[in-house]
């Protein structure tokens, strides 16, 4: 079996080539040629010697996922479902803003977590995704939207939000996310880099040593008893370690502040006193806040927060000092805003089964 070449950061790379019998400065040329350029042909890769092109054909690829189908936004927001084999799909998403473009990369084939108001966690889990596969989700992008370097950069940020928990694909992620940030990469700075998660504490702690980017926690609840409810992996990593674990994080972060995002779901989080424990639970953690109108999809279970509800909680925290964004709902009409990715899962544990007997009418 061919090696996939995607998989490698720099480093890999040119121990890689050394192995063939190569130097260095080979791998730093196919690097460029696979990220920058978005070649897969190594036909094409015209300053490598004749040898080594034929080499790499007997013995390696460039591998990305293949779109399955494609779609388009009103507001251009855009949606591409990869295949990723065995009858699984991934899902990523492309949201153009005036002042940059944001590309939302999935880390999993669904999603091991259980957050009752996400319908990726209701699709079940299946296995977790390459590096080749959550690098490919940028390179195919990329490809698909004509980038080249001599192209104004159309994806200025990457966002690992899209389906699955980011920190439970730990290596496969952070050497995804070595790609990004590498200058013969995609050369993008730790600043325009985020990895949001549920709270997978240890993982967050490694993180910090060996790829602090910016940081979003998806907090969702300002006390145990709801966080244990909505977001279950708050019952073995609590509210109290998670923070403790964010104020770590910062002194290596590259931004001074985490972001937390929280789910507007009616009835269920949005009241004044809720925004009243938020803040007094993030007291000691420099943050910001994004609010996230809650998009619906079949029998969730939840319903958004009004606008009126919105509006008083995020008076409640931009009273106390704090910044505070409402995220615009980008995509919604083709089910591609977020907490709505799904993806095709041939999901290993049944948990779609049951999410679906349990919302049945009796």
């Amino acid at each position: 079996m061919k090696t996939n070449l995607l998989d490698f950061t720099l480093p890999q790379l040119t121990d890689h080539f050394a192995a063939m019998g190569e130097k260095p400065f080979r791998a730093t040329q196919v690097m460029r040629w696979m990220h920058q350029m978005g070649t897969d042909d190594f036909s094409a890769m015209t300053d490598l010697a004749k040898t080594l092109r034929a080499k790499l054909e007997a013995c390696a690829e460039v591998r990305v996922p293949q779109l399955m189908t494609g779609q388009a936004s009103t507001d251009g927001t855009r949606k591409w479902l990869l295949d990723v084999g065995t009858g699984n799909g991934v899902e990523t998403v492309f949201i153009p803003e005036d002042d940059r473009g944001t590309l939302c990369v999935s880390s999993q084939v669904g999603c091991a977590l259980e957050c009752t108001f996400c319908s990726t966690g209701r699709q079940g889990f299946n296995r977790n995704l390459s590096t080749a596969e959550i690098i490919g989700q940028l390179w195919w992008a990329n490809k698909s939207m004509g980038v080249t370097p001599k192209n104004e950069r159309v994806i200025s940020n990457v966002v690992m939000m899209g389906m699955g928990e980011p920190l439970a694909n730990y290596d496969n992620v952070v050497a995804a996310m070595q790609i990004m940030l590498d200058d013969h990469g995609y050369g993008l700075s730790r600043r325009r880099v985020t990895l949001s998660t549920s709270g997978l504490v240890p993982a967050l702690d490694r993180l910090r040593e060996d790829c602090p980017v910016a940081l979003a926690v998806s907090l969702h609840a300002p006390n145990d008893a709801l966080r244990d409810q909505i977001v279950p992996i708050n019952k073995k990593y609590p509210l109290r370690e998670l923070l403790a674990a964010c104020e770590r994080y910062l002194q290596r972060a590259p931004r001074d502040f985490v972001t937390f995002e929280y789910v507007m779901l009616d009835g269920v989080n949005d009241t004044p006193e809720h925004a009243r424990q938020l803040l007094a639970l993030v007291k000691a953690v420099p943050c910001k806040f994004n609010l996230i109108p809650f998009n619906p999809f079949p029998n969730s279970g939840y319903a958004r927060s009004s606008a009126g509800a919105i509006r008083t909680f995020r008076e409640i925290l931009q009273e106390a000092g704090y910044v505070v964004t409402v995220r615009k709902t980008r995509g919604d009409d083709i089910d591609a805003a977020c907490g709505q990715l799904a993806g095709k899962v041939e999901d290993k544990t049944r948990r779609a089964v049951r999410w679906l007997s349990d919302a049945a009418p009796e």
